[in-house]
This record gives structure tokens, C-alpha cells and sequence, in this order.
């Protein structure tokens, strides 16, 4: 097995999710470890489990998979972003101060959206890597669930860290975010 190569695509594929997490961390007022962790395993187990559903359904459906999962990423993203702006842009300081969680549902369509391109990888992934056995396999998308939770919950802190000094204009930048990974999904997959 190609370590470097693994180790290579996890950080690609947790690229994504690093951004969304500095996002996350960036809007909420307060952020701690719980919360951190929350955000963190969430994109960990899809960035994992997407992969192994992208490799358990195999070439039979990566035709499917490439004509729908860039529009899937961009339409989640974007409207995840419109609404955090638009949120924003109705919300006084004390209405940003107040906000202090993050809904499940908007964490696993962040999830969900994030890890659509770790869906596709599952595909050709056993060959990038070598990944021959099931057990392969596995190892394979742990060593991405983890790389993708370390890096999470490194960027809720960085947002955190940096959404202070923003207030309420973090929220503005995190839509901004969300939509330009939404469209650097579709470009990338339409077009590359």
C-alpha cells in the first residue's frame, strides 16, 4: 500500500470540510471542545463513509455518480451560504452573540455536501492506493476519518480564533466560503 499516495488523498479530500470547520468555528459564538468534536467527527465519518459506499457500489454507478454529485455540492453549498448571509444581514451584534449552536441538520447538509467528491474517490480508490482486501479498504478510509477529524477540529479552532476579531461579519465571510467551495466543487468536476 501507498502510504504517501493515501495520505495525500485524505488531505485532499478533508480540504473541504478543514474550510467548512473554520467556518463553523468562525459564526458560532461559543466553542468549546464539545462542540469542536461534535463538528469534527460529523465531516470525519462522512469523509470515511463516503468513500466505502462510493467503492461498495463500484463501477456501476461512477456514470451515475459524476453527472449529479457536482450539482448535489453546489446546490447544498450555496444555499447553505445565501442563508448565512441573508441570517446575517437581518441580525444585530447582540443577535450574532447570541448564536451559539449549530443545528444537526445544517451540520450533516455541510457534511453531506462536503464529502460528495470523498463518494466519487471510493470508486478509484482501491487502485490509487492498493487497496486489494477489504481490510485494505478500511485502513484506507480510517486513515481519511482521521486526517479529516484532526484537521476539523484544528479549523473550528482557527475559526474561533479569528471570528472574533470578524463578529458579525463572519457569518457574511462563512456564506462567502460555503458558496465558493460549492462552486470549486462543480467547476472542478464540470470542467477538469
Amino acid at each position: 500500500m501507498d502510504y504517501i499516495s493515501l495520505f495525500g488523498i485524505a488531505v485532499g479530500l478533508s480540504m473541504d470540510a478543514f474550510a467548512v470547520s473554520i467556518t463553523n468555528g468562525a459564526v458560532l459564538k461559543k466553542v468549546n471542545l464539545l462542540t469542536a468534536l461534535r463538528i469534527a467527527a460529523c465531516f470525519g465519518i462522512f469523509q470515511g463513509a463516503m468513500p466505502l459506499i462510493g467503492w461498495s457500489i463500484g463501477k456501476v454507478g461512477e456514470q451515475l455518480i459524476h453527472t449529479v454529485d457536482h450539482w448535489i455540492a453546489l446546490i447544498l453549498l450555496c444555499y447553505l451560504g445565501i442563508k448565512m448571509i441573508w441570517d446575517s444581514r437581518k441580525k444585530d451584534e447582540a443577535a450574532f452573540c447570541e448564536k451559539s449552536t449549530l443545528k444537526t441538520k445544517t451540520l450533516l447538509a455541510m457534511a453531506v455536501a462536503t464529502s460528495i467528491d470523498a463518494f466519487a474517490t471510493g470508486v478509484i480508490l482501491p487502485s490509487a492506493v492498493g487497496a486489494e482486501t477489504l481490510i485494505q479498504m478500511i485502513c484506507s478510509i480510517s486513515a481519511i476519518s482521521v486526517i479529516t477529524f484532526i484537521l476539523c477540529l484544528i479549523g473550528v479552532f482557527l475559526g474561533k480564533k479569528f471570528g472574533c476579531l470578524l463578529h458579525n461579519k463572519s457569518s457574511i465571510l462563512g456564506g462567502i466560503v460555503l458558496i465558493c467551495i460549492g462552486i470549486k466543487i462543480f467547476v472542478e468536476q464540470m470542467f477538469f
